[in-house]
């Protein structure tokens, strides 16, 4: 399959814009930002390798790959006696983690996919390393780990929010991350590169992608009482069955994957907390929900957006809307700390890396996907009462509470 260049960020009115976010229309949502120009070759001597923050967890991080098949779904593009396929991706509280490597953040192919889709040159740089040991045992705790699943955006992939998944993961909570196929870019066990599919008959919105969760969230099950879902068999991490606690499920998501969420809990008793990243909330969930939900909000706030301001009008439990000042609608991402250092090798401007990343600076976009995500998940997971939420903190002056 090939990649079509994306419609420059200059040339993206406010509609293509919401259009792409949704996977609908003639524009692309970029998990790396919106390109915005062909750009030359890179001026390093050889490709980069960029770096992400550590984790801020007492624990270590492993991780596993995990290839599922819903077998109740036939594939949409290969027809009968094909079933629905994604990847997915667990991290978790790890020990005795020295001998196990340190995963990629993604594979080589889908990265190279990646850059070629932002008409970035292939081979500017290679995967960055994560925190995560590839198959480390799962850490002891006497106890079953509360759980969080994670939805991407349009055009996407499941690594798009390593910062957060792995600090949660420091932490104590099992990350299940997935790939909305044919919405995302995804590589499987046996070499089968997909890609976003832009023909519309195939495309898919948030509630098909809370359809996946809502198998993922049957696979959760399955860990939990000791089965693997792996469509191959393969082993699992020592300790990963019967770690997960069914009955302590937690749900975020980027973009469409914030608006699949709020679906995904009007759906399902399972989810017991959601947080959106910037979801667009189209088509608007009109059912109330009495479960904990909060919103970082950035180019999708309630203000100006009224998909948004609907859906906040139904939320019956806590409800929690948060803004960082200067946040672009990635900057809750891993976009915010991976463009800079890309943006140095291919020569980019101050003004082109803005139009990436927005004014928020990238140090303290960290600091905030890695405190907010936590300690919304702690207090309504762990029921550990986190003062960060308050209201308004003087550790984090840019972040702003809406009312």
């Amino acid at each position: 399959m090939t990649i079509k260049p994306v419609t420059a960020k200059k040339d993206m009115t406010r509609r293509h814009m919401l259009g792409a976010v949704l996977g609908i229309g003639a524009g692309v949502a970029l998990p790396l930002g919106v390109a915005g120009q062909a750009w030359a070759a890179a001026t390093a001597p050889g490709p980069v390798q960029p770096t992400l923050p550590a984790p801020s967890g007492p624990h270590p991080v492993g991780t596993v790959p995990l290839h599922l098949v819903d077998a109740s779904r036939t594939d949409p593009v290969a027809g009968p006696g094909h079933y629905r396929e994604l990847m997915a991706s667990v991290w978790y509280p790890a020990r005795d983690v020295h001998r196990y490597p340190l995963a990629p953040w993604t594979s080589p192919a889908v990265l190279r996919a990646l850059l070629t889709s932002a008409d970035f040159p292939a081979d500017i740089a290679v995967p960055p390393l994560t925190a995560g040991h590839q198959s480390a045992p799962v850490l002891r705790t006497g106890r079953r780990l509360p759980v969080v699943v994670f939805s991407h955006g349009a055009h996407d992939h499941r690594a798009d929010t390593t910062i957060v998944v792995q600090e949660l993961a420091s932490h104590g909570y099992v990350v299940v991350t997935v790939d909305h196929t044919y919405d995302a870019f995804s590589e499987f066990p046996d070499g089968r590169l997909i890609v976003p599919l832009e023909d519309p008959k195939y495309g898919l919105g948030p509630r098909d992608f809370a359809r996946d969760i809502r198998f993922v969230l049957d696979c959760v099950e399955d860990l939990a009482s000791g089965c693997n879902p792996d469509a191959d068999r393969r082993p699992l991490p020592e300790g990963l069955l019967h770690a997960l606690d069914r009955h302590r499920i937690g749900m975020f998501g980027w973009s469409k994957g914030g608006t699949a969420t709020a679906w995904v809990m009007s759906q399902d008793q399972r989810v017991r907390a959601g947080l959106s990243i910037d979801g667009p909330m189209q088509p608007v969930v009109t059912t109330d929900l009495d479960r904990p939900f909060m919103m970082m909000t950035a180019e999708f706030p309630r203000a100006t957006q009224p998909s948004v301001a609907e859906f906040w009008s139904h939320l019956r439990g806590r409800r929690l809307n948060i803004q960082a000042e200067g946040a672009a609608h990635s900057s809750y991402c891993d976009v915010q700390v991976l463009i800079p250092q890309l943006a140095q090798a291919v020569g980019m401007s101050d003004e082109d890396l803005r139009g990436w990343i927005g004014t928020l600076d990238p140090a303290r976009a960290v600091r905030i996907q890695q405190a907010y995500p936590l300690a919304f998940f702690d207090l309504h997971l762990r029921h550990h009462r986190q003062h960060l939420l308050d209201g308004p903190s003087a550790g984090f002056p840019e972040v702003k509470f809406i009312p």
